[in-house]
């Protein structure tokens, strides 16, 4: 992508994501994403009614009267995107590629954790760790992400979701809010989730095309796998294909929200033909 459309298109999404990010989401995202735990911020005379357990009694006896401390929660979070950047992600049948949506709502993020004074970074996977960029504050850190998100070139077009949470469990040492972005085709990645979950305060966000839900009648076409590249005619006009597939979709869409729940991970659903609003405000509502 030329320089001159890559500073446009970054303009774009940043344009509309913060609009939205201002308007609706900083509110969700502040009350759903809670900071790492109480911190100490003062010192006042004791009240009745106040705990007598929080009494000061350093402060007490120096002044001969009761004082109390006073906590409040600490803000400040490290939020980690883990970004799919596997060659499914190049796939869309409606408006928006799988990728397209991704980046928006990665730049949607990006931007509720700055108003809110939180670190943000991000891994880019494919069936690796591509890239790694460590948490930073600052809208110029995250055009960076969001430049990155629209030119990113992978190394490789597989995808497998435990490199990527291995890592984040491994190199994030203190407590995060990590968000997976992803259509999660991929399988067996439960035990590294649980794993990393355990650690980490972590959502998924699954990203999905509605034909990949079930197949159109439309006769014989031509399917390529993004991932691999082999290519295969199906007729589409086949009654049984189409329902082996759509049990196939119904199979994998209980699996993995049984693996979310196994895992204690919260969800959100996003097709991409759809407005990934409404699936975002209830992700962060419904925790």
């Amino acid at each position: 992508m030329e320089a001159t459309e890559l500073i446009k298109k970054v303009r774009k999404i940043e344009i509309k994501t913060r609009g939205l990010t201002r308007h609706i989401f900083a509110c969700e995202y502040h009350s759903a994403f809670k900071g790492r735990g109480i911190a100490f911020s003062e010192v006042r005379e004791y009240q009745y009614g106040d705990d007598i357990r929080s009494i000061d009694w350093n402060v007490t006896a120096r002044f001969n009267h009761p004082y109390i401390k006073i906590y409040e929660e600490e803000r400040e979070l490290t939020v980690m995107l883990l970004i799919d950047v596997s060659g499914s992600g190049n796939f869309g049948t409606k408006v928006n590629f799988k990728r397209d949506v991704m980046t928006e709502v990665a730049a949607v993020l990006s931007f509720s954790a700055i108003f809110n004074n939180d670190k943000i970074g991000v891994i880019f996977f494919s069936d690796k760790v591509e890239k790694f960029i460590p948490p930073q504050k600052g809208r110029k850190h995250i055009l960076r992400i969001i430049r990155e998100l629209l030119d990113f070139k992978s190394e490789s077009l597989k995808t497998n979701l435990d490199e990527p949470l291995r890592f984040l469990t491994n190199a994030i040492k203190k407590r995060c809010t990590a968000f997976i972005l992803s259509d999660f085709i991929a399988p067996g990645f439960e035990e590294a989730l649980r794993i990393a979950s355990n650690k980490h305060d972590i959502a998924a966000i699954k990203v999905f095309d509605p034909v990949e839900t079930s197949i159109p009648d439309v006769g014989m076409i031509k399917v390529m796998d993004s991932e691999t590249g082999a290519e295969n005619w199906i007729d589409t006009s086949s009654k049984s294909l189409r329902k082996i597939y759509q049990n196939w979709w119904e199979e994998h869409l209980e699996n993995i929200k049984n693996t979310f729940k196994k895992c204690g991970v919260d969800s959100a659903y996003i097709c991409t033909d759809e407005d990934y609003v409404k699936p975002l405000i209830r992700l962060f509502e419904s925790r």
